[in-house]
């Protein structure tokens, strides 16, 4: 069970394949059993994809204290320097994608290249949440299971015609994602964070090969704010895939990858495994 204590906090990782280094970075409350095996498999077939729990979440570290998205910035470049990895692709998706554009921001000799999905840069520039998703979002866990909080949540991942083609699969997902639950006090500390996000005015500082993407049915983080982001980084490519919410990197898995893969070796670092444990 690799572990690591960085900046005071035991963070859990896992690594996977081999060839360039390739961080990603889950969300909101997730840990990082929120990524589809599927999509981790895929891309350890060409990099060394690294997966962790930030803060808060699975079987990291979970203070109860103020967390800032440059604290989880911090907590990735830590985690960096415990596997000697000099330099990475990075890709973060929800909240995760506001820490990857405080990492961008904050430690840019770290990043190789960028991939930002489903995100927004916080501030009065960007499209807020229909009130409606917020309202999911934030509502109580009291007096109901951990299971019935992730089926709660998923109207707000995908899109209506995928929910009712693949609820089998979904339920199937939720064992995984119990087995070391976030509690309700760390998911609002990840809550608080987010709402202190402002880079709008700093991204076109970010000056690494970018793609942004998202999907057109996102409720969450409206797909608008993606688009905004592209045109904000100079040079980066947006990628918009039809059909399909928050979760695209699940539900319109095959579409992302035909992008991501492509730009990702586009831009290779030409390294190979060398992470320590």
């Amino acid at each position: 069970m690799p572990e690591q204590s960085i900046n005071s906090v035991r963070l859990h990782y896992d690594l996977h394949g081999r060839g360039d280094a390739l961080l990603l970075i889950m969300g909101l409350g997730a840990s990082s059993a929120a990524w589809d095996p599927k999509l981790v498999e895929t891309l350890a077939q060409d990099f060394l994809v690294i997966t962790y729990d930030n803060r808060g979440t699975g079987r990291s570290d979970k203070p109860h204290e103020p967390y800032t998205l440059e604290m989880f910035a911090s907590d990735a470049a830590g985690l960096l320097d415990h596997l000697k990895i000099e330099k990475t692709h990075v890709f973060g998706v929800s909240m995760g994608g506001m820490i990857a554009q405080e990492f961008a921001l904050n430690h840019a000799a770290r990043v190789h290249t960028l991939t930002l999905g489903c995100t927004t840069f916080g501030g009065k520039h960007a499209v807020p949440a229909p009130a409606a998703s917020l309202a999911i979002l934030t509502a109580p866990r009291d007096g109901i299971s951990p299971a019935e909080v992730i089926r709660r949540g998923w109207p707000l991942s995908y899109s209506r015609a995928y929910l009712e083609s693949h609820r089998v699969e979904l339920e199937a997902t939720i064992p995984r994602l119990l087995e070391h639950p976030t509690p309700p006090f760390a998911f609002k500390r990840h809550f608080e964070a987010t709402l202190k996000l402002h880079t709008y005015s700093r991204l076109k500082e970010i000056r690494v090969p970018t793609l942004v993407v998202a999907g057109t049915d996102d409720v969450l983080i409206p797909a608008r704010n993606s688009e905004l982001i592209a045109a904000q980084i100079p040079g980066a490519q947006l990628l918009v895939i039809p059909g399909v919410g928050h979760n695209f990197f699940t539900a319109g898995q095959e579409p992302f990858l035909r992008a991501l893969i492509p730009f990702l070796k586009t831009h290779g670092l030409g390294g190979s495994a060398s992470a320590k444990p």
